[in-house]
Order: C-alpha cells, then sequence, then structure tokens
C-alpha cells in the first residue's frame, strides 16, 4: 500500500506523539518509585540521630489531670540509620530508686513529680529510667484513657492478632463500677474503646500478659501514626489532648523505620524472668539480665 507524503507526515507525528505520551506516563510511574528510592538512600546516609521516647498511659479520674499513676510505661528506641524500633514495657508495680524519693514502685513516679511540681512528673519518670536503666527519653507522650481512644479512632482504629479468647469478668469501667469484657481470637479490628479494653483487661492472666497486648496496641497505633495520611487529624489530637513534646518533624523523621518494621519491633517485656526480689520483698529489675538487651537497642 502506497502513502502519500502528507500521509506518512501524519503517521510519523501520530507515532511521535504515542511515544511522548509513552514517556510521560512512564515517567509519572516511575518518578516517585526513583524519587522515593533516591529520599530512602539520603535518609539511610545521613540518618536522623536516635531517639528514646518515654510512653506513659495514666490512669486519670475526674479532676485529677497528670497527678496520677501510670497504667503503663513503656520505652520506644528508634533507630534510624538501622532502621530499628524497640520497645521496653515496665510493669506498674516494679521498683526503682527515684532522686530524691529512693525506691518506689515506678507507676508512683509521675504522681510523685506532679505533686512536688505540676508539670514535673515526666522529668522526675525519665530521671528515673535514666538512674536505673542508663536511658534517658528525649521525646514523651503522657496520655490518659480518653485521650487514647480519641487517638485510636482519630486514624481509623487498629488492627491486632488475639492469640486466644480474653475473658475478664472485674474489668474496671469508667464509672467505678466492675464489667464483664470479652475478647474473640483471631486478627481483630478494634475501635479507639475496644483498644482500651483489650490494652488494659489482666484479670484473665496477669501484668506481664497485658504488657504484651499493650506493646501490640502501641505498634498498630505507631504503623497508622507513620503514615503521613493521618498526620494532620492525629496532630489535632496530640497538640490539644495529649501531654507530648514530639513534634511534626520528629513523626516525619521517625516515620520511615517505623513504617518499614510494622509487625517487626524488637520488644521485651520486664517479666518474672527478668525480675529479682528486694531485701523488702519488693519485685525489682534484674539489670544484669536487663541492661545487655537494652545495649545497642536504645542510647
Amino acid at each position: 500500500m502506497q502513502y502519500s507524503t502528507l500521509q506518512l507526515q501524519r503517521i510519523q507525528r501520530r507515532k511521535g506523539r504515542l511515544t511522548t505520551l509513552f514517556f510521560v506516563m512512564f515517567g509519572l510511574l516511575v518518578t516517585p518509585i526513583f524519587l522515593c528510592g533516591l529520599s530512602l538512600v539520603a535518609y539511610l546516609l545521613f540518618p536522623p540521630p536516635h531517639v528514646d521516647i518515654l510512653v506513659m498511659g495514666l490512669d486519670s479520674r475526674a479532676g485529677q489531670g497528670m497527678v496520677s499513676r501510670s497504667d503503663s510505661i513503656m520505652l520506644v528506641g528508634i533507630d534510624p540509620a538501622l532502621l530499628r524500633v524497640s520497645i521496653l514495657s515496665i510493669p506498674r508495680d516494679l521498683h526503682i530508686e527515684a532522686p530524691a524519693y529512693g525506691l518506689q514502685p515506678v507507676n508512683t513516679i509521675n504522681m510523685l513529680g506532679e505533686m512536688a511540681q505540676p508539670g514535673s512528673g515526666t522529668a522526675l519518670l525519665s530521671a528515673s529510667i535514666a538512674q536505673n536503666f542508663g536511658v534517658r527519653p528525649e521525646r514523651y507522650i503522657r496520655l490518659d484513657f480518653k485521650a487514647f481512644v480519641e487517638l485510636v479512632d482519630t486514624v481509623g482504629g487498629i488492627t491486632v492478632y488475639v492469640d486466644r479468647v480474653i475473658v475478664d469478668d472485674a474489668y474496671p469501667a469508667q464509672d467505678g463500677e466492675i464489667a464483664s469484657v470479652r475478647v474473640e481470637s483471631g486478627l481483630q479490628y478494634m475501635n479507639g474503646e475496644r483498644a482500651l479494653v483489650y490494652a488494659r483487661t489482666r484479670h484473665a492472666d496477669d501484668d506481664y500478659r497485658r504488657a504484651e497486648r499493650q506493646q501490640q496496641v502501641l505498634s498498630a497505633l505507631a504503623s497508622r501514626l507513620a503514615n503521613p495520611v493521618n498526620w494532620p487529624r492525629a496532630w489535632n489530637v496530640l497538640s490539644s489532648q495529649i501531654d507530648t513534646n514530639i513534634t511534626l518533624w520528629d513523626m516525619a523523621m521517625l516515620a520511615p523505620p517505623v513504617l518499614l518494621n510494622t509487625g517487626r519491633f524488637e520488644q521485651l517485656v520486664i517479666d518474672r524472668d527478668f525480675v529479682v526480689g528486694t531485701a523488702e520483698g519488693y519485685a525489682a529489675p534484674n539489670y544484669e539480665r536487663i541492661i545487655p538487651w537494652l545495649q545497642g537497642r536504645f542510647d
């Protein structure tokens, strides 16, 4: 079939437009991947500094505010250079040395600080952890039950795997009453209220297993918070309902290790295997076993 010169020119122009369109579409697909790859390489070559975060869940009652015991205490170590996230849970009844107060149940230290000077509970607990464990958290998150529920709901809930059915017939309801709760086994979606129940229930087993559940909840929540899509809504809650010195810049810098390690955080609960008895009959950390695990995971 013979084409005229004009027809050949039209065919060439059509081919040229198709070629251009192909490269434009290819560029639109590849460029974000390329830029993400460059960003990750730059992040690994010039990583932000290691950050240790103190996470405190307060058992606040009406009118108490921050002058309350810590129902949950966790240390989170994030190492951007190694893309590693580590979590240590400290049981609330464990006794450690508090500066100027001596041996104290760890869950009372925040309250002691707040009673001495409002706003100093976090500083006293951070100093106590530094004195006993050699880890001084640079950042902290301190929240009560209401703020926790709101934060979980704000990011769209969380999903955790429950390894067995949990039945607690003595769960402490918010109105001071006792409630019966049941959590089914398997992969479970949880809104804020349900996540709070899962993190607080302990009568079906003990505080150590509860600490493991709290780590699960924190890991699931952290993965949701690391998603930039959730940052604007989460920031509203963090800035208005939660006491923290974490900034939006911190969230951006710490997001890659959290996102890349979701479900694979290195975790330790100070349970019976990591506890010794004191002369007074209290449970205290077995530092000979705990400190080696902390080294390299926390600054």
